[in-house]
């Protein structure tokens, strides 16, 4: 039976088992979200020993270097001993800017960091609350133009971070995770194509950021955003949106409803095989989206999707 040393104890655990499960088992406390190697909660740092990795290539290069596993994806093949990731340790310390209400469930986030952040727009980052709950959230502010880091959380669904997130002031001290995301982003090659973005729900924060990104970089070409929102109060960012429509004239802005949505996808039609499209949102919805665009003659490579995993219970 192989030992796994964390957090001060020793555990025996059966071969080939999960690492995650073993150590909430065992009481040790591992935040987590999707177990599926996407929200990069469950961060351990491998200090002896060697874990069997299902998803080597979800963390980059210099955090694997680092010993760094995400503990959803390992198997316990051998003695080992791993460090949970401490984020009053390992992550870069954040002060609320603002937070404010864009609609009945959606919170805008603003965090001004210790130290200046790095990003692109698209990118997603993993977020702590004082207590020690993570989650992974979209970047929506733009790099250079915005002083603080903005989010939007969707808080409909609850979950433990949405409750603590509701209560949050500004002053308070939140901690940054690692920064993630390279499926959206804004190349200065498609200056003059047409670009589509379609999000649902909270999906439309790294997509307003790649908006205003193409706008900054003067993209010729036509922008199409749509926003898919479960009923028309939902669409969080419609004055903002219809804002950037009217001052470019090459921006197109559709606001779409979930019993609309049949109708205004079986009405999308390519104007050009050019057409570069980014989506985001909930796994169901991205799917749709992308199966529509493909149907519509759209190449799958100029397709660039990310999406938001729900979270596990």
């Amino acid at each position: 039976m192989p030992e796994v040393r964390a957090a001060n104890r020793s555990l025996e655990v059966a071969p080939a088992s999960n690492l995650l499960d073993n150590l909430l088992a065992a009481g040790i406390a591992v935040p987590y979200s999707c177990r599926a190697g996407s929200c990069h909660a469950c961060l351990v740092r491998c200090v002896n020993g060697q874990l069997l990795d299902a998803k080597p290539d979800a963390l980059d290069a210099a955090r694997r270097e680092q010993g760094w596993r995400l503990a959803c994806q390992c198997r316990v093949v051998e003695d080992v001993q791993v460090e949970v990731f401490d984020p009053l340790r390992d992550a870069t310390p954040a002060l609320i800017h603002s937070c404010d209400w864009l609609s009945a469930d959606v919170l805008r986030l603003r965090l001004t960091p210790q130290r200046p952040l790095r990003y692109s727009a698209g990118q997603h980052l993993q977020l702590w609350t004082a207590n020690g709950i993570a989650r992974p959230y979209s970047l929506a502010s733009l790099p250079g133009d915005d002083a603080w880091l903005e989010f939007h959380l969707d808080c409909r669904q609850g979950g433990a971070f949405a409750t603590e997130a509701r209560a949050f002031q500004p002053g308070a001290s939140v901690r940054l995770g690692e920064l993630r995301g390279a499926a959206l982003h804004y190349d200065a090659d498609w200056q003059t194509r047409p670009l589509w973005l379609l999000a649902a729900g909270t999906g439309l924060a790294p997509l307003y950021g790649l908006l205003r990104e193409a706008l900054r970089q003067e993209h010729q070409g036509a922008i199409r955003v749509i926003h898919l929102a479960h009923d028309s109060s939902a669409h969080y960012l419609a004055e903002p949106l219809q804002a950037l429509a009217a001052s470019h004239p090459q921006v197109q802005v559709e606001l779409v409803v979930a019993a609309e949505l049949s109708a205004a996808l079986a009405e999308l039609r390519l104007v050009s095989r050019q057409t570069i499209a980014l989506l985001c949102g909930h796994p169901d919805s991205v799917d749709t989206f992308a199966r529509r665009l493909y149907l519509a003659g759209l190449p799958r490579s100029q397709i660039f999707a990310d999406v938001f995993l729900p979270h596990a219970r």
